[in-house]
């Protein structure tokens, strides 16, 4: 159960939506796909779900090449897109009989299978409903449903939390946990809390092009810089926190409240306290950052994009 992308390339017309993307996710492995709008995420699931062609390059799941053997990668493969299509003048239990027979589930085990999934979608409640009557959350339920139906060995989501509420987001997020202890499992998202408590390893693009490829831990282990919170009661000259030893960059959050990006290994504390006594500045909050994932993707998406 493993999904290969090697030398991935798209282009339409003059654009290069992919270059040259080589990864793979292992049996097991949740990983989380990242990148900034128009990165190539949904390119990349569309090609390796078999929607799109690529323009060069292959992806391989449990052996068969999307581009050849589509039929028997939608056997093995659940897919649920960005843009949840569903059909709204159907009952949730109908709908997931429909898709069930369209992967050619006999009768006999749709019977137990569509309460199966119904039960560990949450959707026991529902699923006598019209899916156009259900709300957001539970329209991703049923899109997570009919990727499940058929019980495949990979499971690849785009976005599968978007629009949905903090409480929606964490049952979503537990529902995918339970369903990939046996699976191999590619999302994409842009919340990076998600990313923290589901995934072992990220895998980042940026303009079409691999810029990360690791393990979660390993990235926040080698971020290069710390992060200090300072907050005054007043303005300050950034050109006098700039001044301090160690300090590389000033971001003002709001009049008064200071991001202070740092040297690795380097303790500001003290040397705030000492700048702010000897200017008589009011200094009203100090905290130290630990490291961000939200800030490792913002340097990787940021730094190629200058580069």
């Amino acid at each position: 159960m493993s999904l290969h992308v090697s030398n991935l390339t798209k282009v339409y017309g003059q654009q290069k939506a992919l270059n040259d993307v080589s990864f793979s996710v292992e049996k097991g492995e949740i990983v989380g796909f990242l990148g900034p709008n128009g990165a190539g995420k949904s390119t990349t699931m569309k090609i390796a779900t078999g929607y799109l062609a690529s323009t060069s390059g292959t992806v391989t799941i449990n052996g068969f090449e999307v581009a050849t053997h589509s039929v028997q990668i939608r056997k093995i493969l659940g897919y649920l897109p960005e843009h949840n299509p569903l059909y709204p003048d159907m009952f949730v239990h109908e709908y997931l009989q429909f898709v069930g027979k369209v992967f050619q589930i006999t009768s006999s085990e749709l019977k137990k299978r569509v309460p199966e999934i119904i039960a560990l979608c949450g959707l026991d409640r529902e699923q006598n409903k019209k899916i156009e009557a259900l709300s957001k959350g539970y329209r991703q339920r049923v899109g997570l449903a009919q990727a499940l139906i058929h019980n495949p060995e990979v499971l690849i989501l785009d976005e599968p939390t978007t629009g949905l509420d903090p409480n929606q987001i964490l049952e979503i997020r537990k529902l995918i946990k339970q369903i990939s202890e046996n699976k191999t499992v590619i999302f994409s998202t842009h919340i990076m809390q998600e990313v923290q408590a589901l995934c072992d390893r990220v895998v980042v693009i940026n303009q079409g092009t691999l810029v990360a490829d690791d393990r979660v831990a390993s990235l926040l282990k080698h971020q290069k810089n710390t992060f200090l919170v300072v907050e005054f009661e007043s303005g300050v000259d950034e050109q006098v926190l700039l001044s301090l030893a160690g300090v590389e960059k000033v971001i003002e959050l709001k009049p008064g409240l200071y991001r202070l990006v740092t040297t690795t290994g380097f303790d500001l504390r003290s040397e705030v306290f000492r700048m702010a006594s000897e200017r008589n500045l009011s200094l009203i909050g100090l905290r130290q950052e630990e490291n961000s994932l939200e800030e490792i993707f913002r340097e990787l998406t940021i730094t190629t994009t200058q580069a």
